[in-house]
């Protein structure tokens, strides 16, 4: 059975291994900002386990049948004080799927429940994170409705 539910305790090693392949291909994008820690792992799976038992996220998993496919991880926050959105923003950095052709699906289906569940406790919209060079991610943000309001320009200095 596939559901979206609420990650616990008991997946944040699977979604530490997500969040590293994601974090080597960012690094074949731009190798001097995305170069991972070399404990980027274990330090990652700690900060996934503190955002798990915060009241401030929603931390969802993707579960097929006992297997995560994907997870996303939205930070509610107050928009910058220059800005009033009408609500909370809902960060969403930490968001992966296994295989890049699961967006349309498994990344979809976790963007649209972290959304409800953001729009429930307040939230006025989401802000999510997602590399330039990521096109798969990309294109199911944009069919999701998502739109680019900013982006970062850097280079090695």
């Amino acid at each position: 059975m596939v559901s979206v539910r609420d990650a616990t305790r008991g997946d944040v090693s699977t979604i530490a291994d997500l969040a590293a392949r994601k974090r080597e291909q960012y690094a074949e994008y731009n190798p001097v900002f995305h170069n991972p820690a070399a404990d980027a792992r274990e330090q990652h799976a700690a900060f996934i386990a503190d955002l798990i038992d915060t009241d401030d996220a929603i931390s969802l998993v993707y579960d097929d049948d006992g297997v995560v496919r994907g997870f996303a991880i939205g930070t509610l926050i107050d928009a910058p004080p220059v800005y009033d959105p009408g609500g909370k923003t809902c960060v969403i950095d930490d968001f992966m799927v296994d295989e890049p052709d699961a967006w349309v699906s498994v990344g979809r289906a976790l963007l649209d429940a972290v959304s409800e569940v953001a729009r429930t406790r307040g939230a006025a919209q989401i802000v999510v994170v997602c590399g330039p060079d990521d096109t798969p991610k990309r294109t199911m943000l944009t069919a999701g409705g998502c739109t680019v309001v900013t982006e970062w320009f850097t280079k090695p200095i």
